[in-house]
């Protein structure tokens, strides 16, 4: 047979395979608690259930829906970033909905870059960020998120010559998978390097509503001047519990959307018109509640069980004021992946090893709050019981 495309290798599939193999040698012979990847484990609200069985007995329901999005759907977007951000945007241009915001970040590079190009990439950074840039032959170059500059990169560190030949970069805050925050100051300054390399911005907002303690995240087109150089991906996913519905949109600069529309519009026919109805419902529902979606509590609660049992059993984490994540250094004496194997071997709870997600993620495992609180109770008291966190590796 011929051999497949060597662009796969470039791709990091392999330690989630590899974990998940793991998984379920484990779960034949004791209880598994997986906390590894971020996948809601609730139900839409059932008024967005009822819009969608509704919608789906409607004429035409089962028809092709335009790339682009329904007007509806995109004038509600609009109206609800005006709610939520004071950002306004033009429904026919600015606003470009998507089969889920992996879908619109794995199809812009290929819109954006021919190979050879450059890219500024997170690392360590949700895994689409780099394998979309190498899916279209282009070359990431990464930027370090490290603790001492609050996971935020450092935009001065970055080559002269590098910040020149690179044709965008790619943030994500509140971020996956070290949950930090960005402000409004932050995109201020980014804008403003973004301006004078001539680069684009993509930045990923996927958690815009899953944030805790009070904190609002901020959109970066709230920043100065940022649709002039930039766009923003955004999800029902987490925010509204509808993951599997494959709904999202993209918003921003008209310039920087229309080739990604390009290619969406070679490769698909858009989100199913049922999906979109109850996607406009939930936008609608969260503006007349004024702002009390319950996700936000619902994860708040799930990280402060989680990080109040694993105290106890020694494991002292920073929380993390948005996401469904907790970033957690790895004991002294492991490694990452070391550690993420033998947590499952000894205590039976599932988590992802921070080099999964690149070469500074080392150090650290990601993990989802997505099981109840009294599983997560029971997790950590696995973890108590296993004293692996007083242990090295290999002890």
């Amino acid at each position: 047979m011929p051999k497949p495309s060597k662009r796969l290798e470039q791709l990091s599939a392999a330690i989630f395979s590899q974990m998940a193999e793991r998984k379920r040698e484990v779960a034949k012979t004791r209880k598994v608690y997986d906390l590894s990847i971020g996948s809601p484990d609730q139900q839409p609200d059932q008024r967005l259930l009822d819009e969608l069985a509704a919608a789906i007995q409607q004429p035409g329901a089962f028809g092709y829906a335009l790339s682009q999005g329904t007007a509806s759907f995109r004038a509600e977007v609009a109206e609800w970033y005006r709610y939520r951000f004071g950002v306004e945007l033009n429904p026919d241009g600015e606003v470009h909905s998507l089969m889920g915001s992996q879908d619109g970040l794995a199809h812009f590079a290929l819109a954006w870059t021919d190979p050879g190009d450059l890219v500024l990439v997170p690392d360590p950074g949700y895994p689409i960020y780099a394998g979309s840039v190498h899916l279209a032959g282009a070359t990431p170059y990464f930027m370090p998120l490290k603790a001492e500059n609050g996971f935020l990169p450092d935009l001065s560190a970055i080559p002269e010559e590098v910040a020149n030949q690179a044709k965008f970069m790619i943030l994500n805050y509140p971020n996956n998978p070290v949950s930090a925050v960005a402000t409004v100051a932050f995109f201020d300054e980014v804008v403003a390097f973004a301006k004078r390399h001539e680069i684009i911005v993509v930045h990923d907002l996927a958690y815009s509503e899953m944030a805790f303690d009070g904190y609002k995240p901020p959109s970066f087109l709230q920043a100065a001047g940022a649709k002039d150089v930039g766009i923003e991906f955004n999800s029902f996913s987490k925010s509204f519990n509808m993951a599997g519905c494959r709904i999202a949109y993209v918003v921003g600069n008209e310039a920087i959307i229309q080739p990604l529309a390009v290619v969406k519009s070679n490769v698909d026919y858009g989100v199913f018109l049922p999906v979109q109805q109850m996607a406009i419902e939930a936008m609608k529902q969260d503006r007349l509640s004024e702002g009390q979606n319950s996700v936000g509590a619902l994860y708040q609660e799930r990280r402060d069980v989680l990080l109040h049992e694993l105290e106890k059993a020694g494991w002292i984490i920073e929380p993390p004021k948005a996401t469904m994540f907790v970033w957690a250094p790895v004991p002294k004496g492991w490694t990452s992946d070391a550690f993420a194997f033998a947590l499952l071997e000894e205590t039976g709870v599932v988590v992802i090893p921070g080099s999964a997600f690149g070469e500074q993620g080392e150090g650290y495992v990601r993990i989802a709050l997505v099981q109840s609180p009294e599983v997560l109770r029971e997790a950590a008291a696995s973890i108590a019981q296993s004293g692996i966190i007083q242990r090295k590796q290999g002890k």
